[in-house]
């Protein structure tokens, strides 16, 4: 049975827009207006998925983190790894997951529940490269699509990063070409 490669990053989303360019009257800025008050974190984690013989496929979870002292702000070590388990349920198949060094994916709490799973085997990229992940990519491309868009609830920001992800999923094209951006050769012949 051939390996099934995860490769997995993460991301935030809050209610200010991220920048980009627009048209506007000459001499007349284009101003997109904001709330100044703190509503909250949006946190994705994201997965591609790819095995030779078939689609490449985006996986993807979220998680709302509601505004406050001393509430957590990111997604943790159990968020991720019940993303990959339910990867692991859909393709039946032993995952070789590609990660960045996210202090959550190489804590100790993470290195156990990776432990406990057989079918999973974890390689890490090297310090500071986002460029070799793909995920990253799949950000880059959300991110840009919400563009100076302001967003005045956290829920609905939540809906419009879930649209764009579900769209990523049914074009495999792109996030093929999104690892071929990253120049990595994934072929390895001794890979079972």
């Amino acid at each position: 049975m051939r390996r099934l490669r995860l490769f997995r990053g993460r991301s935030g989303f809050t209610r200010r827009p991220p920048r980009g360019r627009t048209w506007g009257r000459r001499g007349i800025a284009p101003v997109v207006t904001v709330s100044g008050q703190r509503s909250g974190r949006l946190s994705v984690a994201g997965l591609i998925a790819m095995r030779p013989g078939s689609r490449t496929r985006l996986c993807h979870g979220l998680r709302t983190h509601p505004a406050g002292k001393g509430a957590r702000r990111s997604m943790s070590e159990r968020d991720f790894i019940v993303l990959v388990d339910g990867v692991h349920q859909l393709v039946r198949a032993p995952i070789v997951l590609v990660r960045d060094r996210l202090n959550t994916h190489v804590s100790r709490r993470m290195q156990g529940l990776v432990a406990e799973r057989e079918w999973l085997s974890v390689l890490l990229l090297p310090a500071y490269s986002p460029d070799l992940n793909p995920v990253e990519w799949v950000w880059a491309h959300v991110k840009r699509s919400l563009a100076n868009l302001a967003v005045m609830a956290l829920d609905r920001l939540g809906i419009l990063v879930r649209n764009r992800l579900k769209r990523l999923q049914c074009r495999p094209h792109t996030l093929d070409g999104f690892i071929s951006g990253t120049g990595l050769t994934l072929d390895n012949p001794a890979s079972p």
